[in-house]
């Protein structure tokens, strides 16, 4: 049995939440103007889901980890392809002035939420193969995660002007990245 301590679940942690702070980033190059309220909305459901996601994958346990592993990059790429493209798409289209930047939506920031903790699940069944604390480590990923959007968001909105009016276009590439980086690596 392989002992997890808290060094080795907090850099799981930091590890699960890169792809959320990712996101992040993204989602505030989109809108450079969003509000603090929506940032913190943000953090937070990121930081939920990859909290619960590993509580999920530990109690499932071998039952769906041939499946989840097989798909997941797959069901990654897809979601994250398809936002990417579409932001990649509105930043290189001429807008007009007055059109407002595309709002994360509930159901937008959902799906990346999901999206985004998808690995996490696999990461709670490998939890329950080694014996590891569920209720210790899912607290710890979910408040790693919130942190790091909250990061993420700060520094997309301090350096995000220095990509001018291509940044939606910009995070449109990183979710792609992301994507194509959960289907073959």
């Amino acid at each position: 049995m392989i002992v997890l301590g808290l060094f080795d679940i907090l850099l799981i942690g930091v590890g699960l939440s890169m792809d959320a702070a990712a996101v992040t980033i993204a989602n505030v190059l989109g809108d450079a103007g969003i509000p603090r309220r929506k940032v913190f909305a943000m953090a937070g459901a990121f930081g939920l889901f990859q909290g619960l996601m590993p509580v999920f994958g530990f109690f499932a346990g071998s039952l769906f980890a041939d499946f989840i592993s097989r798909y997941a990059g797959f069901v990654t790429l897809v979601v994250l392809g398809v936002i990417g493209v579409s932001m990649i798409k509105e930043g290189f289209s001429h807008k007009e002035e007055s059109e407002a930047p595309k709002a994360l939506t509930p159901k937008i920031l959902l799906v990346q939420a999901i999206a985004t903790s998808i690995d996490a699940f696999a990461v709670g069944v490998s939890f329950c193969a080694s014996g590891a604390d569920i209720f210790t480590a899912a607290p710890i990923i979910a408040a790693t995660t919130f942190f790091f959007s909250l990061l993420a968001a700060k520094l997309a909105k301090r350096f995000g002007h220095l990509l001018g009016e291509r940044a939606e276009a910009f995070g449109g590439v990183i979710l792609l990245l992301i994507g194509i980086k959960a289907m073959f690596f």
